[in-house]
């Protein structure tokens, strides 16, 4: 039947993508929309694209082979996609569809010129644009050669570009169909690109217009630059004006060709201003009918715009949502937590649930409105500082905005902004007893949880869990936890200014610290040490554990000789540190305990790079370095004028470091033990709801938020049958985001910068945190489960936290992207006494794995050696 073939675009909508695809759609929509003019045309359907594809010979064949193709197999996925497109292309039309299709045209007039256009279901979507991807024909003229050309779309979606996004993005070749935008052609004096956002900085308040003469095709292909127009408010703010030297215009006979462009005209604007101004406030329109910041393609024809394309900016940072319409100023939790990749909602719904300050969620992210704080005076400066300490690109980021007139407006120093962070040390005893009682009142704390919640299903766990929460953050604010953190914090802060000043040292304290007691989290990377030492004596073991690729090995172990013991070893060292894992803040990612395989490459790298006894041997070496630093320091600045007074000092504040500077790492595993827990009874839940029906896999709870869930659970049943699907793609979707340090409600994304000069020319600038110089083979790993490492390598990766803290004991230095002095990777690497930089922007893309690289922990800069 023709209908089913053939639709007027005047008769589609955004709801119709399955039958005209993301453009037809798109058009649909903005044709649509009052006082948008959309050139008129048809959308040749899926249903064609079907019948096609069904009568199309050995397709099937062709599909199954292509997705058994390696896809960074180029020549493969190159020769296979051709041999696709040609057998498409060459399956003639069935009577009835060709008819269907020159029907429709007559409306057009048969002769009339026209742009045929790709328009698949995978594009122009909220996630994935798929810009570029297919194919559009421009000035296609008469019914054999818009035939033609609706061939040579359909065949378009096995471009080997289209292909490969689609194998990047996870998408199944045989679930995208291909519909076919047909419509009257517009010869314009100018056209181009709007994004009615910043697609650099992602500022929404600001639209950029890229415009010049001719047809588009010209920009796109970047034959000529464009003219750039920045408008906010209604004004043009910023423009350049380039030299176009060329344009695309097109032919009478049908096509299109590149002509010079007259030397006059070159460089004159291709629109004037009040063209840019009248052109955003049109996008402002489709924007606002999308509910998306829009990139859109238009054409100026005798002073009128006409739109021939509006998709989503998908690479665009989301802005946490607001109850108000006031300016706000948002500062990355991830990047204080050592855990910048995105969340699942229960992740990061539970994170807000048992967090101290409010936190909003934004991209799967989380981040912390410090406004009112920026405002007044009163608390400013306290949190610059500590936002400087923890991440100078934080600090410098936050007096960028600051230095925007009026962006916040300043409170008086009278209004609520919260205590100034920081500040005189604070007056508690420097006495181990402290530190003692501390851990003591943690375990007490956890061993109630775990004993009380073992009797607690169905809402009554949810009511349990909510009072829990409570304990939770009560203890995370134990004034006196607290004090003890900021103790070791602020005597590490005093050595370093007054060791520089007395004695021109930088980072003296790095050396101190070494073998610090009580230090959870390099414990645990020595525990792992002494794993390998019941392993190494066992062959039999050893060979076992190089083959293991499943999470049910430590049962088979147990049946090897030696094999006991060595599970043993693993399982008491998973009682202690098995709920530990990559990104542990959010409840979602698999722990040690549950995936105990994770750590087993950890393990055999020790066995091979190490002695028997290595983790006691670790240990005393960094407390004798430690012990020799403090009598060298002393006794240099006995030396000095007053030097009595200025070592008896130093001596008091080195005593307080070793005190309390191991407890910093202390909170944290509370916090993750406490999140073990909650995960194990959740989990049980979860089962539970399976085994009733009411969702087919346990791990699809993930993608509810603590409160859905427990509305699931009292409930009985999901409402929203499609919203674990929807949320499952926008996590994917989340993962090609960057979150950006700063963030603020009009979208713009700060990273900050490094403002020095005293790093080599080529040098990657970062945070020096740990002191000392070393150099090595680069080994730049995603993913600790990867890890393969070879005594004297330097660690370079994205964000350590301290499930990463295993293999600091077997590598010679350390560079992250993200992480500030107080990190944990910084206390971490000084505890083991590795030169550490971090915070270095883009190092894992920067550096290649398996460079030499020299690491200056002292100043905070990396070398890229030949």
């Amino acid at each position: 039947m023709m209908e089913q073939y053939v639709v007027g675009l005047q008769d589609v909508d955004e709801t119709q993508l399955a039958v005209v695809g993301g453009k037809g759609a798109h058009l649909g929509g903005l044709s649509r929309i009052e006082g948008v003019r959309v050139p008129g045309g048809f959308c040749v359907t899926t249903d064609a694209f079907r019948r096609i594809m069904a009568q199309a010979p050995g397709i099937g064949d062709l599909l199954d082979e292509l997705s058994r193709v390696d896809p960074d197999d180029r020549e493969a996925v190159r020769t296979l996609s051709a041999r696709i497109r040609r057998t498409i292309e060459g399956t003639p039309l069935p009577g009835d569809l060709a008819s269907a299709i020159t029907g429709a045209l007559g409306s057009l007039g048969e002769q009339a010129a026209c742009a045929v256009r790709s328009s698949a279901t995978a594009e122009d979507l909220p996630t994935a644009s798929f810009a570029g991807q297919q194919d559009t024909y421009l000035n296609v003229v008469g019914p054999e050669e818009v035939l033609r050309h609706v061939s040579r779309c359909w065949a378009s979606l096995f471009t080997e570009r289209a292909v490969t996004y689609r194998h990047r993005n996870g998408i199944d070749h045989r679930t995208v169909h291909m519909a076919v935008v047909v419509q009257r052609m517009a010869f314009p004096q100018a056209s181009g690109i709007l994004f009615t956002a910043d697609p650099v900085t992602g500022n929404r308040k600001v639209a950029t217009v890229d415009a010049g003469f001719g047809l588009g095709e010209a920009l796109v292909s970047g034959l000529v630059n464009p003219d750039v127009f920045r408008v906010r408010d209604g004004e043009v703010v910023a423009k350049a004006i380039a030299a176009k030297r060329r344009a695309v215009t097109a032919l009478e006979a049908g096509g299109t060709r590149e002509v010079a462009v007259d030397p006059q005209l070159q460089e004159q604007p291709s629109l004037t201003d009040a063209q840019a101004v009248r052109l955003v406030r049109l996008g402002r329109r489709i924007e606002a009918h999308f509910g998306h910041p829009q990139d859109i393609e238009w054409c100026l024809v005798d002073d009128d715009f006409q739109i021939v394309q509006s998709r989503p900016i998908t690479t665009l940072f989301p802005v946490p949502e607001a109850d108000d319409e006031e300016n706000h100023v948002y500062v990355s939790v991830g990047h204080g937590q050592m855990m910048t990749d995105p969340m699942r909602p229960l992740g990061y719904s539970m994170w807000q649930l048992t967090a101290m300050v409010a936190m909003h969620e934004a991209g799967g992210r989380l981040f912390v409105d410090v406004t009112r704080r920026l405002a007044s005076p009163a608390s400013r400066a306290g949190l610059l500082d500590a936002m400087g300490k923890g991440d100078p690109l934080i600090k410098d980021a936050l007096e960028t905005v600051l230095e925007r007139d009026g962006f916040v407006p300043p409170l008086p120093d009278a209004a609520p902004g919260g205590p100034p962070t920081g500040g005189a040390p604070v007056p508690i005893e420097t006495d181990p007893a402290i530190v003692t009682g501390l851990i003591e009142r943690s375990r007490n704390s956890l061993a109630a949880l775990e004993r009380e919640i073992r009797t607690k299903s169905g809402p009554a766990l949810f009511d349990f869990l909510r009072e829990a929460f409570e304990e939770h953050r009560r203890v995370l604010s134990d004034p006196l936890s607290i004090q003890a953190i900021m103790a070791g914090m602020e005597a590490t802060w005093w050595l370093n200014d007054k060791l520089l000043e007395w004695l021109g040292e930088k980072n003296a304290a790095d050396t101190l610290t070494l073998s610090a007691p009580d230090n959870i989290t390099s414990e645990m990377g020595l525990a792992l040490l002494d794993v390998a030492d019941a392993i190494r004596p066992r062959p039999e073991v050893v060979a076992f554990l190089q083959g293991v690729d499943d999470e049910d090995f430590l049962e088979e172990l147990a049946k090897l000789p030696g094999g006991a013991e060595a599970r043993d070893a693993i399982e008491s060292y998973l009682d202690r540190y098995g709920m530990r894992c990559v990104g542990e803040i959010d409840i979602t990612r698999p722990r040690w305990r549950e995936r105990p395989g994770t750590i087993v490459p950890v393990i055999l790298d020790n066995v091979r790079n190490f002695e028997p006894g290595a983790a006691g041997r670790r240990f005393e070496q960094g407390r004798q370095k430690a012990r020799q630093k403090e009598q060298e320091v002393l006794s240099r600045l006995r030396d000095l004028p007053d030097g009595e007074r200025k070592a008896d000092e130093a001596r008091r504040m080195i005593d307080r470091v070793r005190t309390f500077i191991g407890y910093r790492e202390y909170p944290k595993y509370g916090i993750v033990s406490r999140y073990f827990i909650y995960k194990r009874a959740l989990m049980e839940e979860a089962g539970r709801l399976v085994r009733a029906g009411v969702i087919p896999e346990e791990e699809d709870v993930f993608y509810l938020t603590f409160q859905e869930l427990e509305d699931v659970v009292r409930a009985n049943r999901v409402d929203d049958p499609h919203l674990v699907q929807r949320r499952k793609e926008a996590f994917r979707a989340h993962h090609a985001l960057t979150p950006p340090r700063v963030l603020t409600s009009d979208g713009e994304a700060l990273t900050g910068a490094y403002r020095r000069d005293d790093a080599p020319a080529g040098a990657l600038i970062g945070v020096p945190v740990s002191a000392g110089t070393v150099e090595g083979r680069a080994r730049v790993i995603l993913d600790m489960a990867d890890a393969d490492l070879e005594e004297g390598d330097i660690l370079v990766t994205p964000f350590t936290d301290p499930s990463w803290s295993p293999l600091f004991v077997g590598i010679a230095g350390l560079v992250t992207e993200v992480g500030g002095l107080m990190t944990h990777g910084a206390v971490i690497a000084r505890e083991y006494g590795l030169p550490a930089v971090v915070g270095v922007e883009q190092a894992t893309r920067l550096i290649r794995d398996g460079q030499r690289i020299r690491v200056h922990g002292t100043d905070g800069y990396v070398e890229l050696l030949p």
